[in-house]
């Protein structure tokens, strides 16, 4: 989801989102020279799924005496996360380590692996061991409403990453909304492409078609950094999709349509799997795809020169700190930016060393540098 690894029946319970919301749509495509986006420079800004304003955060603070007052208390927290995946472990891992050196207990961490009636099962489970707070993120906004109320009518300090439970606001409900600088995720992917396609050509748009605030906005950045800054790479063709699995048929269909296609956006990286397996089946090594989340499979094919161009990483360990930091701001009564946002790092052949110790706060794995 931060941000962003969705299997087909996850985005089955995030069709009532309002993202990371709505009702989904089913895919649909467009084609005809469609703009890339504006010719005025876009703005970095953005909102959170309540319109929550973002802080940076490098903003988050702890003075030595509020860290020893948290120790001091000696809290225990839990995680019931929305899924299982390398970018929670990592996120997660994070938490761990800043929870370490305030002395917060983990009781629990569980995953609801997208379903959100397990979710509410998962919120019961660790509710009974009593943890002091929960660190989340809601797999359905509306469902999810419900299944934290308990844990909120008990007293418990909710953190959430990215997507909070519906109608759940910073400073009452939950302490606070850790997540990525959205907009830098585009401009980021519109850069990388830009540059591998030495700033011209025709390109394919595969975006999230699905009420998710923040897919929803990653891909727009994208797309009007691209306009803005390379005017002359024109995106021919726009798919949306609500099921990464379709993705391969999606961009099969659109290389079949463009012979001179030479790239391709697509909103993240489960989904720019499908995109790369229909590169490869069709022989099409020109084309370029720049995606978000940084994945081995995807990261091998960029560092042997492949179609993968670029992947803009998450920085999870990162944002998983950060989290910690909120946690913290939560026992302490102390009130906490409604939505922080990290920095997140664009990985190409160059720096994937770096990116990935960024991302997952380890070296990379022999596969992924090709050994």
């Amino acid at each position: 989801m931060i941000l962003s690894r969705r299997r087909g029946a996850a985005l089955g319970a995030l069709c009532a989102l309002a993202l990371m919301v709505g009702a989904c749509s089913n895919e649909t495509s467009g084609s005809g020279g469609a703009s890339s986006g504006p010719r005025t420079e876009p703005s970095l800004s953005f909102v959170g799924p309540g319109g929550e304003t973002p802080t940076a955060a490098d903003q988050l603070s702890l003075t030595p005496e509020e860290r020893q007052k948290v120790k001091d208390g000696e809290y225990s927290a839990a995680f019931v996360w929305h899924e299982g995946s390398a970018l929670t472990k990592a996120v997660e891992s994070g938490v761990r380590k800043e929870f370490d050196q305030l002395g917060i207990k983990v009781l629990a961490s569980t995953s609801a692996e997208f379903d959100a009636a397990r979710q509410a099962n998962n919120v019961q489970t660790v509710l009974a061991l009593k943890p002091d707070l929960i660190v989340t993120i809601a797999v359905d906004p509306t469902a999810a409403a419900a299944a934290f109320k308990p844990a909120v009518d008990a007293g418990v300090k909710l953190v959430v990453m990215t997507t909070p439970p519906k109608g759940y606001k910073s400073g009452e409900q939950i302490v606070g909304i850790v997540t990525a600088d959205l907009t830098a995720f585009g401009k980021a992917n519109a850069e990388m492409l830009g540059k591998a396609l030495g700033g011209k050509g025709k390109v394919g748009y595969v975006y999230h078609d699905a009420d998710f605030w923040f897919t929803n906005q990653r891909d727009k950045a994208f797309k009007d950094w691209l306009g803005y800054l390379y005017p002359d790479i024109e995106i021919v063709e726009e798919a949306g999709f609500s099921d990464p699995a379709r993705t391969e048929d999606i961009a099969t269909a659109m290389l079949t349509r463009h012979a001179d296609l030479k790239g391709v956006y697509v909103a993240w990286a489960t989904a720019a799997e499908g995109v790369l397996a229909a590169t490869r089946q069709q022989g099409r090594t020109d084309v370029k795809i720049v995606t978000n989340d940084l994945e081995a499979n995807l990261a091998a094919d960029m560092v042997k020169g492949g179609n993968v161009a670029g992947v803009v990483a998450n920085g999870s360990t990162r944002l998983g700190e950060n989290l910690g930091i909120v946690a913290a701001y939560g026992l302490l009564g102390k009130k906490a930016p409604e939505l922080v946002v990290g920095s997140p790092m664009a990985a190409t052949k160059v720096n994937i060393a770096d990116a990935w110790r960024d991302d997952y706060g380890q070296e990379p794995p022999a596969e992924v540098l090709g050994n």
